[in-house]
């Protein structure tokens, strides 16, 4: 894989020792799976997404000081925006209760236990690690994430993307 290649090449010209590389999977959760794999020897697992560009060491930080109380912890940031729930061809089934919504972003940290458990015992299909974790039984602590912490998708996200790039170069 080219991919896999360009990073074995970074990892070796920038003497990352602690890197381990591995082939992703067709979901995002067989990639976690096979990292998880991987490893050995280690307390924490720190998982964050590769379309997230903008992490900063204190996102990093304050997980790692949620995570040891709890062992697992999930960057996310309360929603600004009213979210219904559609029904049957886009009519309004519900209006959720928006004091209590959070977007979860990453990174989302966890003991090594803990993840590897879930994802031994996951059954069905998850959109990020900390729901496979909550299937598990095992609660999940939500911390601050960042509103520039946008994940980068689209177009349009691509365009917002290099507006925070920008701001950033500049500071």
């Amino acid at each position: 894989d080219e991919d896999l290649a360009r990073g074995q090449k970074l990892k070796k010209e920038r003497g990352w020792s602690k890197v381990t590389l591995c082939l992703g999977g067709a979901r995002r959760q067989d990639s976690v799976k096979e990292g998880l794999r991987q490893i050995r020897d280690c307390d924490l697992v720190m998982i964050h997404d590769g379309a997230r560009p903008f992490l900063t060491p204190d996102l990093i930080e304050d997980g790692l000081k949620i995570v040891g109380e709890i062992e697992a912890a999930v960057a996310a940031v309360p929603l600004k925006d009213t979210i219904k729930l559609a029904a049957d061809e886009r009519l309004i089934g519900e209006t959720l209760q928006r004091d209590r919504l959070w977007a979860a972003q990453t990174p989302q940290i966890f003991s090594f236990n803990v993840i590897t458990r879930a994802y031994e015992n996951l059954a069905g299909e998850v959109t990020d690690d900390a729901t496979a974790v909550e299937r598990l039984g095992h609660k999940v602590q939500l911390y601050m994430g960042d509103y520039k912490n946008i994940k980068v998708t689209t177009a349009e996200d691509l365009a917002l993307a290099r507006i925070i790039a920008g701001e950033w170069k500049r500071s």
